[in-house]
């Protein structure tokens, strides 16, 4: 029989526990498990066997793939081998993020009760157990498991059976702040809504999940789609869900949700209380956002611009990267946040605006603000464990320093004129809760261990009986011999002793010579209890001395009774001030990204844009924020600023249309992106890479830069081009800024044309938006004089001796060739291809191609002399014609002698 102690929780040991043969009867053990799992399929089952957690059947062949662990095989069912892999609990978060991170979901199921009590019931009796969470990607709390400057939101999709125009709403939570919010979006921007929360788990109803005309949003998002029972999203029994899970009698404080809406909250909650088990994390109340409040990005432009990843996933690149300067998680998250939802109101735009202009103009205060910003720690992170049941003295601690910090912080800002939104920062400091910070500070002490389990980590002087316990763990030896001192003063017995053994436990212990003083005498009367009689000796115990024995036993266990009981009370009184903590961590996020945002624009030399609700679009000398800083990194040559002007041209009434001609490689690309990534930075607040910049705000943001294709779903690049361009084209208004790269190209040359041609003229007659339209077509920059909004810009190049120099430079005027050719051979084309495109292009413009391909076929034989006279094996005697061939210098011959040169070599090819 095998042993397996170390997997074994007291009830059942070795194979015993997992043997049952082909039609037998699971063990008791296989049996639970068996029955927990089935309570919990699509989740992995940690099962908690003492200090592991074990997982069987396909769930171990599954986890030991994925986390890189041995698979084994322990005892039989049905009489298969039993697959079994293990994790021990110590490490469980570690594995946990791997598994989260490949898209697992964990149902985590521990002993309910000590083996020694399930030993009580019988010898195969088996420990209770149960699911107490189930882990997710989107309801992690774990700080492991949690990247300090990214949110982890989890989102519901609601829908109601018959709701006009479709209508939907998307709720979403991040469990680890208490952050929650709702809006209502519909078919044609749901996408768009939900990639710009970016969450990591979108929850939908079962009905929803397989409905054929939300399939392609689901399919864009993935693994991250989870199907619920439609009673999750139940709008009937909503309200009263939400109601009880705030503990209030009416929703009348919360605001106005329509149906939809109070669909989304309920199911957001209603999964929180499923994953959560017993556990309730105090959220904070839904906060309705109001459709149209911020910019509308679609999905491929928040893509192709690279926002917070770049195309290939990672984060350096992005434009997140580029101008992220805050010091703590919760700026950088509030940082990302500002950056994927950029307001529409100019209001709005400018109280963030006057905070950074604030901190530019007090340098000094923003960098002692920064340096105290540095040390605070995530307080909503630390409340939210706190209050699942997953924090420690750390996370205590964390409240006490922040709450410290916001205090010294306060104390910085005062008696200062304030803009609005730092004035409301200190306002929350105001209503931090001082006397839970005294607590803390006076509870905590300076080194806090991980776990409360540990114990130690309350002050010393804090609790009498704490102190009491922990001297009489820590220094029983010095009190027991005090406690002698005291008796042998007492008797006058040199020789008293107090001893120890494993069955008397403490005694007093005397000669037999001095049993007459410890039983007969006044002062010993009555004190001195007689224990047992030696041959030599007399033993003898007082009530004092079995105090102190029970009170040293017992020590160590009531000292961290005390400290547990010491950390629950102080956790709840966390938890009921959570709003008010919440709101002061909201505040330090705030002042944060508002120092931030001065010290990047005092580094890069951004400028204050102008927002209001005009449709200018003016930006003088602009740059573009993430290839600049590449430059000044590599020592490059310096980025090459350009303006824009898109704004209403000699009194029209809609903003204007720039038809962007030049080469490749001559910076079109970057100059499109800048000016949307312009855009963004300005209605997130922040300043911007420019001389000056006037932007009418706006309300939707489209761009359609590079080609890609989608052949999961049997797109081609083409395809793909021509879907994004109808969104564009459906969707974009006067208000809108529309940034378009090279429409038409995936196809042939006259049907692209034709299709950027209509997209222009439908651009400038239909939506009226601004826009920056760059092509190749170079036919196009005649519409400049058909359409009055359109004009005509270029790239500016500068041709040396047969070769290209690219300014980078934006000028009006239009291209009248694109220098491909030129850009192939800086790419390291054979030299014979370049010759021979030259050759080709040559001919093409100037039209002595009647028959065209059959011209081009028939000149074939040249393309292969020129590839033969490349070859390197050649030699310069090989014939009469390459020696002739290789003596010509072209640049010192006049064309009367270039032509009788080629006479002479056409005798020797033996052509005349």
């Amino acid at each position: 029989m095998n042993e397996l102690a170390q997997f074994t929780d007291g009830t059942q040991t070795g194979a015993d526990a997992y043997d049952a043969g082909a039609g037998a009867r699971p063990t008791p053990m296989m049996e639970q498990y068996i029955e927990i799992k089935a309570a919990n399929e699509g989740s992995l089952l940690f099962y908690r066997m003492g200090d592991f957690y074990e997982l069987f059947f396909d769930d171990a062949v599954q986890a030991s793939k994925a986390l890189g662990i041995t698979l084994t095989r322990r005892g039989k069912h049905l009489g298969e081998d039993i697959p079994m892999c293990g994790v021990p609990i110590h490490a469980a978060d570690d594995y946990l993020q791997t598994l989260i991170a490949k898209g697992f979901r964990v149902a985590v199921c521990e002993q309910m009760e000590d083996p020694a009590e399930a030993k009580k019931r019988g010898s195969k009796s088996v420990v209770r157990r149960d699911v107490v969470r189930l882990v997710t990607p989107g309801t992690i709390t774990e700080e492991k498991l949690l990247d300090p400057s990214e949110a982890n939101f989890l989102m519901t999709l609601g829908r109601v059976k018959g709701a006009e125009d479709g209508r939907m709403a998307l709720a979403w939570i991040d469990i680890s702040t208490g952050a929650f919010r709702v809006v209502e979006t519909a078919a044609d921007r749901l996408l768009a809504d939900i990639m710009r929360v970016d969450p990591r788990e979108l929850i939908v109803a079962e009905p929803v999940f397989h409905d054929a005309s939300l399939r392609p949003v689901f399919d864009m998002i993935g693994r991250a789609v989870t199907p619920q029972p439609a009673s999750l999203f139940d709008s009937a029994i909503a309200e009263a869900r939400i109601k009880r899970y705030f503990d209030v009698a009416a929703l009348d404080g919360f605001g106005q949700f329509s149906r939809c809406e109070l669909s989304a909250i309920s199911g957001a909650i209603a999964y929180i209380e499923k994953t959560q088990i017993a556990q309730r994390p105090p959220l904070m109340r839904p906060e309705r956002e109001e459709e149209g409040s911020s910019l509308f990005i679609d999905p491929a432009t928040r893509a192709n611009l690279e926002l917070v990843r770049t195309l290939s996933g990672s984060r350096d690149g992005s434009l997140l990267k580029a101008i992220d300067r805050t010091v703590t998680g919760g700026g950088a998250r509030l940082l990302a946040e500002r950056l994927m939802s950029p307001l529409t109101d100019a209001q709005a735009i400018a109280m963030r605006q006057d905070a950074v202009s604030f901190f530019l103009s007090e340098q000094q205060l923003a960098e002692r603000l920064r340096e105290e910003l540095k040390g605070v720690p995530d307080m909503p992170r630390a409340l939210s464990r706190l209050a699942v049941g997953r924090g420690g003295p750390r996370d205590l601690g964390a409240l006490q320093r922040g709450l410290d910090a916001a205090r010294a912080i306060a104390a910085l800002f005062s008696g200062r004129a304030l803009p609005r939104e730092i004035e409301d920062a200190c306002a929350a400091f105001a209503r931090l809760p001082g006397h839970h910070a005294e607590h803390l500070d006076r509870a905590l002490g300076d080194e806090l261990p991980l776990l409360k389990r540990d114990g130690g980590f309350v002050r010393a002087g804090y609790h009498p009986e704490l102190d009491e316990m922990r001297g009489l763990r820590d220094q029983s030896r010095r009190i027991i011999a005090g406690l002698q001192a005291q008796y042998t003063d007492e008797t006058g017995i040199k020789s008293l002793k107090i001893k120890h053994n494993n069955v008397l436990g403490y005694f007093i212990e005397v000669t037999a010579n001095h049993h007459a003083i410890m039983t007969d005498s006044d002062e010993a009367k009555g004190r001195f209890i007689h224990r047992q009689t030696m041959a030599n000796a007399m033993r003898f115990t007082t009530t004092e001395l079995a105090e102190l024995e029970s009170k040293i036993a017992n020590a160590a266990d009531r000292a961290l009774a005390i400290e547990l009981a010491i950390f629950d009370e102080l956790t709840s009184e966390a938890v009921a001030l959570s709003d008010f903590i919440r709101a002061g961590a909201a505040a330090l996020a705030v002042l944060d990204v508002s120092a931030a945002l001065a010290c990047l624009a005092e580094e890069q030399g951004y400028c204050r844009p102008m927002v209001d609700a005009s449709l200018a679009f003016n930006i003088v000398a602009g740059r573009h924020p993430v290839v600049e800083q590449a430059l000044r990194r590599q020592a490059a040559n310096p980025f090459v600023a350009n303006d824009c002007d898109l704004s209403p041209q000699d009194g029209a009434p809609h903003g204007a249309i720039w038809l962007l001609t030049g080469p490749n490689m001559g910076g079109k690309s970057t100059f499109l992106r800048q000016n949307a990534l312009i855009a963004i930075l300005a209605q997130m607040g922040s300043f911007v890479p420019a001389g000056a910049a006037h932007i009418g705000v706006v309300d939707r943001l489209f761009s359609r830069v590079g080609a890609s294709d989608d052949l999961a779903r049997g797109r081609s690049t083409f395809m793909v081009e021509m879907v994004e361009t109808a969104a564009i084209l459906n969707l974009a208004g006067e208000r809108s800024l529309v940034i378009l790269d090279e429409i038409g190209r995936g196809t042939a040359t006259f049907d692209g044309l034709s299709i950027a041609w209509a997209a222009v003229e439908y651009l400038h007659e239909k939506n009226r938006c601004r826009a920056l339209f760059a092509t190749h077509f170079h036919e196009m920059t005649a519409l400049s004089e058909k359409l009055a909004r359109l004009a005509n810009v270029t790239m500016r190049v500068k041709e040396w001796d047969g070769d290209v120099v690219f300014l980078h430079e934006v000028a009006k005027g239009a291209a009248d060739r694109s220098y491909g050719v030129q850009v192939a051979r800086l790419a390291g084309l054979p030299e014979a291809v370049v010759a021979r495109a030259r050759d080709v292009l040559h001919q093409l413009e100037a039209g002595e191609t009647s028959g065209k391909a059959d011209k081009l076929i028939d000149d074939l034989p040249l393309f292969s002399v020129e590839v033969k006279r490349e070859q390197p094996k050649q030699k310069s005697g090989d014939s009469a014609l390459l020696q002739a061939v290789l003596a010509l210098n072209p640049d010192e011959m006049t064309p009367r002698e270039a032509m009788d040169e080629l006479y002479r070599l056409k005798k020797l090819a033996g052509m005349m």
